[in-house]
């Protein structure tokens, strides 16, 4: 289903991925040194638009008795989060406009409309999820530790009931995630201390607090007569975000096509060998500017995670470069529409949701 740059398998390191690696390096070093006024005009765009977006779904959500009212409040809010979600916080706190020196853009400042504290988040998908991207046992996001994505991964019987409670989880998906960044498996595998555990629990519960407080609490209480819309279009607006957020993280990793490695795979891993992970680890799907903006870009999810402190804005520029690479040097390159993506990612979940 899924379209792939199809070729032999390519040749074993070193000096074939050395030399793949450090074409890639040179892309980068491109991008790096032409980043300027067009890209901090890019992004401070973009927040001015979400912060419109959200500022006009909050008043037409104040007077929500009118139905008309409701459902463009409700689309308004719905995309300014989604906005806010995927395009800035997500790549924000990846550091990829660090380069800009603006402390009011940055990954050290910048705490996004998102369940999970920042911080949290950074370290169990920027350092956890990128650095052992789809090597089983090392890499969380690998079924965020509920789903089985690979044959590598032991089978339970739990695991029948994974298409259900991976679609249960779309929904909900910010609590999910807020959920696993907590890491408490890791306590009782020794790598994490309960006291850890406690003061990230904390942690969450102060922002869940603050969340919770400004959609269910204070902006229903502004709206007055309209309080009760309000609250239902603020709970709409959050659940069209999470399923959203889902769609374009699961269709990022979990297409048929894309692989999955083991920790022998990545034992002395050059940055070639690095590279090719990454990109074998990844999918992409297809679609206009529109599409790809409201997914953060990471319809350009290989690029992502070949390059994941890039401006997001340079994905597109980027993609035919990478590619035209993987085709010269033989590696599968998983892309495609986004429909086939997603048909595919679900027909994963359901393989493995059986032993073998």
């Amino acid at each position: 289903m899924t379209s792939t740059v199809e070729a032999a398998p390519p040749p074993k390191p070193p000096s074939w991925t050395d030399e793949f690696g450090a074409e890639l390096d040179r892309v980068r070093a491109e991008v790096v040194a032409g980043r300027g006024a067009e890209d901090a005009h890019y992004i401070r765009t973009v927040i001015a638009v979400q912060r419109g977006l959200e500022a006009g779904g909050r008043l037409a959500l104040a007077v929500s008795l009118l139905p008309p009212a409701w459902f463009a409040g409700t689309a308004l809010l719905a995309t300014a989060k989604t906005l806010e979600n995927m395009e800035l916080g997500h790549n924000i706190l990846h550091g990829q406009w660090d380069w800009m020196g603006d402390p009011a853009i940055h990954s050290t400042t910048w705490e996004w409309d998102f369940l999970t504290p920042a911080d949290s988040w950074k370290h169990t998908h920027n350092h956890l999820h990128h650095t052992y991207t789809n090597v089983v046992g090392r890499d969380r996001d690998l079924g965020y530790t509920i789903l089985r994505m690979s044959p590598e991964q032991p089978w339970r019987p739990v695991h029948l009931l994974q298409p259900l409670y991976a679609a249960l989880l779309a929904p909900v998906f910010e609590w999910g995630i807020a959920l696993y960044d907590l890491e408490a498996d890791a306590v009782a595998g020794g790598r994490k201390s309960v006291w850890s555990l406690l003061g990230e629990i904390a942690g969450l519960t102060r922002k869940a607090v603050r969340q919770c407080a400004k959609d269910y609490v204070l902006f229903p209480l502004l709206a007055g007569p309209s309080a009760l819309p309000c609250l239902l279009g603020n709970l709409t607006a959050n659940g069209l975000r999470n399923v959203w957020a889902h769609t374009v993280i699961f269709c990022g990793h979990f297409p048929t096509d894309v692989r999955t490695f083991t920790e022998d795979d990545i034992e002395g891993e050059s940055r070639g060998q690095w590279y090719v992970r990454q990109i074998q680890g990844s999918a992409d799907f297809e679609g206009g500017f529109l599409l790809h903006l409201l997914a953060g870009n990471l319809g350009h999810q290989i690029e992502h995670h070949v390059f994941p402190d890039l401006p997001s804005n340079r994905y597109a520029e980027v993609a035919p470069r990478v590619r035209g690479l993987c085709e010269k040097y033989g590696i599968p390159y998983v892309t495609g529409p986004l429909w086939r993506q997603y048909v595919s990612m679900w027909g994963r979940v359901a393989r493995h949701a059986v032993p073998g």
